[in-house]
């Protein structure tokens, strides 16, 4: 980076509210730094001011991450490092490094290494004794859930499923048999086939939120469920990128009979609650969490 441009980024007077310039910004160290997802306006200060003082900058794609430094006034020297080119990009991330260079990495949009490439070029670094720094910026898969109202606690986040039919069917079959929220990310000339193979899996009371083009213009949420999402689909027109929330599977209603009502009731005299609801669950097949609940009530 050119001192005239250093010297402009150090008298920002947001930079110099942040304390950025006091920072430590170590030599020989990789930084990790999370860039918009859509709308420039979330880029943050300090993934700025890190761009600004590295001397190159790992990108995913260098046509993309030249114009968005362009817009903030950032001459950097770029590295290409993406998919399919990471091990070597890695080793040349490694030259870098041992000259006593900062790199900093980035994808298009997002944080490398969170379904985009980066992970394997972060362990060859870690594993040749060089500091990894992250710079957080902004994520997706948080994005769409602060907007989504799901009731789960928790959430498991899957990303992209394999996009070949037998593969995705097994992967929906395996993450909607699950009981927690999930998140997915998939592409517009994808997603139908993705929905599709979903609202045969779902149960029909399970909330699904579809997330469109997140941070963005034509940004839109669509809050369905199993029962809804095939007319929704019929009438929707893939555009952009999405992120698909599906909710926490709905609570099982099963009805205790009087038989069982009863045992249950000479039993919490004679077993510990937990011990009890363990034993009841494999005898009725009613939840254990629900059992416990329903014992603790009697006690």
């Amino acid at each position: 980076m050119s001192s005239s441009l250093n010297e402009v980024w150090s008298s920002n007077s947001l930079i110099q509210a942040a304390g950025l310039v006091e920072q430590n910004c170590p030599t020989g160290a990789l930084y990790i730094v999370g860039l918009p997802i859509g709308n420039l306006g979330d880029i943050t200060l300090r993934a700025l001011w890190i761009l600004a003082q590295v001397d190159f900058i790992a990108a995913e794609d260098t046509r993309q991450t030249r114009k968005l430094l362009d817009k903030f006034g950032i001459n950097a020297r770029l590295i290409s490092v993406r998919e399919h080119n990471e091990r070597h990009g890695a080793d040349i991330i490694m030259e870098h490094l041992s000259a006593g260079n900062r790199v900093a990495m980035v994808t298009d949009a997002g944080t490398p290494g969170v379904s985009d490439p980066g992970a394997r070029a972060v362990k060859v670094v870690r594993e040749g004794g060089y500091p990894v720094i992250p710079v957080p910026g902004a994520s997706a898969v948080v994005t769409a859930l602060s907007a989504a109202g799901l009731d789960g606690q928790g959430f498991c986040f899957v990303g992209f499923i394999p996009p070949q039919a037998k593969a995705r069917q097994k992967a929906l079959s395996y993450w909607t048999a699950r009981k927690e929220p999930f998140v997915l990310y998939e592409a517009p000339h994808r997603v139908i086939d993705l929905l599709k193979d979903l609202a045969s899996f779902i149960e029909p009371d399970r909330r699904v939120v579809v997330a469109r083009e997140i941070t963005k213009k034509f940004e839109t949420f669509s809050s369905l469920n199993g029962a809804t999402l095939p007319e929704w689909i019929d009438g929707h027109n893939p555009k952009g990128e999405y992120v698909i929330l599906i909710d926490e599977a709905p609570v099982e209603h099963v009805e205790m009979t009087d038989e069982t009502v009863a045992w249950l009731r000479l039993l919490t005299k004679e077993l510990p609650s937990s011990k009890l609801a363990a034993v009841a669950a494999k005898v009725t097949g009613i939840p254990r969490d629900k059992l416990y609940q329903y014992i603790c009530d009697l006690k």
